[in-house]
């Protein structure tokens, strides 16, 4: 049977700009083994130590009170501690629109896309490096979406030259969307450059930025027990112009962390607590995030794996910790499936479903995110997008109004008779149900006459009907406009380098 041409829904109106959770946070380990990793992790900070390979990083550590002893760093447990007291329980995240500024604390749910792929997927161009085409279209597509709440740098464009490449990535962002910032941190030289720019094109004095968070980025130690030269510069430089530092120690369970889970989260809390601490070192009561993405491997081959029972139980553990030393935190979804299938699929549905459980404020990777973070795929970015509008329209609870739990539906109704013509039906019929975005609720027989579309055809005619519809947000002209002048004048003298 020839297929026929799919009919673009037409494009409701969402409301997930906001969200709580809406269940209590789930529990993996006890109290009081949540409060012995605390203390293990403690103990390998004070008596093993973590390697950290910035001069500028060890010399501000040890004026404060650690040993260092060539590149490592014994952290005192009372230096760990008031690190823990200044770093603040509760900020606000800003966005270019005021509109789409986050509250962040315990409690709160936001989302965002992927993160960090070099690659770009879709059913019509295939799989390919990422270019600044697929960034812009990335960032349209968080753009177009309000169940994600900040955007992120990827699929990275690669044909953009590294020593200029962060300027083109922040211009995108500025130019595409009003969300929450995400940049790189890869060295003072770059960092410096982005924040200049983000200042500029939002138009604020340097006591007005340093005053909130208008970026972040992510800070990934090398498990096990080692910051590098940009993760640590980035951890200074945010701290000091009080950015957002979300501190992510990525520990894969049987490789770069004790097989073990409850070993595998002693490491990555020590972890996330040194860079806790060089952060408030730097500057006290700058904004930081607690961060925990850990998984396993897979023992045959050594490759990451996502969505997998470690991969929760060590989700609702970073929630346990992260509750037990009052900080948001962030987690991560996920997918380790080469290509857009069931696995993928149930890899990042059970991934997000563990963040809901463990109450992660912001989780990561939730949309597109193929081959362990490998590539963006554009058809998964869509079905994901319906899992996460799912959740978030569970997030918004149940109506308990007494309209809600009125009687009168019932009255109305006679034994046997249907609720489809009820005055409440009636008022609440196209608002009261989640609308799917891609699934297809229709029977067989109205599905093959339609021409028997899969998912992943719906996502593609989604993804391409978005991009083709895509007007960036008002503001975004003028703010381009207030950092063009300055954006030449760096592209002119050639950007600026990576640190290594």
């Amino acid at each position: 049977m020839a297929r026929r041409q799919r009919k673009i829904p037409m494009v409701r109106k969402t409301n997930y700009g906001q969200l709580h959770h809406a269940l209590g946070p789930q529990s993996v380990l006890s109290e009081d083994n949540v409060s012995q990793i605390h203390e293990n992790a403690l103990r390998v900070l004070q008596e093993l130590g973590i390697s950290i390979l910035l001069p500028e990083a060890r010399e501000l550590l040890k004026s404060a009170g650690a040993q260092v002893w060539d590149h490592m760093v014994h952290f005192p447990r009372d230096m760990v501690e008031n690190a823990l007291q200044t770093a603040p329980k509760r900020y606000t995240m800003r966005a270019p629109a005021p509109e789409k500024d986050q509250e962040i604390y315990l409690g709160r749910q936001l989302f965002a896309s992927s993160g960090g792929c070099p690659n770009a997927y879709d059913r019509i161009r295939g799989r390919r490096p990422g270019n600044l085409e697929s960034y812009r279209e990335a960032i349209q597509l968080q753009q177009s979406f309000d169940i994600i709440h900040k955007l992120s740098p990827a699929p990275e464009p690669q044909d953009v030259p590294i020593h200029l490449r962060h300027l083109a990535m922040v211009e995108t962002q500025i130019a595409n969307a009003d969300k929450a910032l995400a940049i790189y941190a890869r060295g003072r030289a770059q960092v410096d450059q982005m924040f200049e720019l983000i200042q500029s094109a939002l138009g604020l004095t340097e006591d007005e930025f340093r005053a909130n968070p208008y970026c972040s980025t992510v800070i990934n130690t090398n498990s096990p027990r080692l910051i590098d030269n940009p993760m640590a510069q980035g951890l200074i430089d945010f701290a000091r112009a009080g950015q957002l530092t979300i501190v992510t120690p990525f520990c894969l369970a049987g490789a770069m962390a004790p097989i073990t889970v409850a070993g595998a989260l002693t490491l990555q809390h020590a972890e996330a607590l040194a860079g806790i601490t060089l952060a408030q070192t730097a500057s006290a009561g700058a904004p930081v995030m607690y961060g925990g993405f850990g998984s396993n491997v897979d023992m045959k081959s050594g490759a990451p794996a996502f969505g997998t029972p470690t991969h929760m139980q060590m989700t609702l553990g970073s929630g346990q910790l992260a509750r037990h030393i009052g900080l948001p935190w962030r987690s991560a979804a996920g997918a380790a499936s080469n290509t857009h299938d069931m696995q993928a699929a149930s890899e990042n549905t059970m991934a997000i479903m563990a963040t809901a459980m463990a109450q992660a404020t912001l989780t990561l990777h939730t949309a597109g995110w193929l081959e362990g973070g490998l590539t963006f795929g554009y058809e998964k970015f869509i079905n994901d997008i319906e899992v996460l509008q799912t959740l978030g329209h569970f997030s918004k609870g149940v109506d308990q109004n007494a309209a809600a739990m009125s009687l009168d539906p019932i009255t109305e109704v006679m034994p046997g008779g249907h609720f489809f013509e009820t005055g409440q039906t009636m008022e609440r019929y196209g608002s009261e149900f989640y609308d799917p975005l891609v699934a297809d609720l229709s029977n067989f027989g109205t599905w093959e006459a339609a021409g028997s579309v899969p998912s992943q055809e719906r996502a593609t005619s989604l993804w391409q009907a978005r991009l083709a519809e895509f007007t960036p947000p008002a503001g975004c002209e003028d703010r381009l406009g207030r950092m063009a002048a300055r954006l030449a004048q760096m592209r002119e003298a050639g950007g600026a380098p990576i640190l290594d």
